[in-house]
């Protein structure tokens, strides 16, 4: 048992000693930004692998916009700008969602020609796929109480817009399992994404929120599509 406390109180008389509480859920590190950041420059090297004919507009357009962006994002979550922050990420994240429905559409218009080899066809189904997880990760990532920066801020336990398993376990057992101080990060949101596109569906982190409903219904949409899409071509080279 640490004894330190009481040997202040004895010493000292007005010392009081930090009571354990409700605030033993809340972390104070702040979210990294990295994760995040490998993910935007992830879609945009997927974007450059992708065939011409899948691609709208020039091949460097939205890596250009999407490193172009990123500058003016980062720097103005460095200054505490934090409108500006949010309105610049919800912009890229715009910009890349659009870019994948537009490649999608291209897909399925390409479908019927037989123009692209098998091989060809399911690696850019793939790559597809991939950037939607990617992309709706992110969406999850930004929305979800408030933003990375506002999560922060308020320091609160968990998640308000996604039940993940740590938030059902009893509060009195958290410490069993490290998760006291616990709140999601960009990986969970990846985790969340992932799992969705592979089963068409939520997982372990039911939706609680609208909005997320809302997203996960257009996630789940796109990869059925380019499931369904890639099936119905294999079988018909079959």
């Amino acid at each position: 048992m640490n004894r330190e406390p009481r040997v202040r109180a004895a010493l000292n008389p007005g010392y009081k000693p930090k009571v354990m509480s409700a605030s033993t859920d809340h972390i104070d590190k702040p979210e990294p930004r990295w994760q995040a950041l490998l993910a935007f420059l992830a879609v945009g090297a997927i974007y450059l692998a992708l065939p011409r004919n899948l691609i709208i507009g020039p091949i460097w357009l939205l890596p250009t916009l999407i490193v172009v962006l990123l500058v003016p994002t980062v720097v103005s979550h460095r200054i505490g700008k934090r409108s500006l922050n949010r309105a610049l990420g919800i912009i890229i994240n715009g910009i890349i969602t659009l870019a994948l429905i537009g490649s999608v559409v291209l897909l399925v218009r390409a479908l019927p020609s037989h123009r692209e080899a098998p091989m060809q066809l399911l690696r850019s189904g793939g790559l597809l796929w991939l950037t939607n997880v990617i992309v709706f990760a992110l969406w999850y990532w930004r929305l979800d109480g408030g933003g990375p920066t506002l999560r922060h801020e308020q320091k609160k336990f968990g998640s308000t817009s996604f039940l993940f398993p740590q938030m059902q376990i009893p509060h009195d057992e958290r410490g069993q399992f490290a998760c006291v101080r616990w709140r999601p990060r960009f990986i969970d949101y990846l985790f969340v994404a992932f799992t969705q596109s592979s089963t068409f569906g939520p997982t372990d982190a039911p939706l609680l929120a609208r909005w997320a409903k809302v997203l996960a219904m257009i996630q789940i949409f796109i990869s059925l599509s380019i499931v369904v899409l890639l099936i119905s071509r294999a079988i018909g080279v079959l």
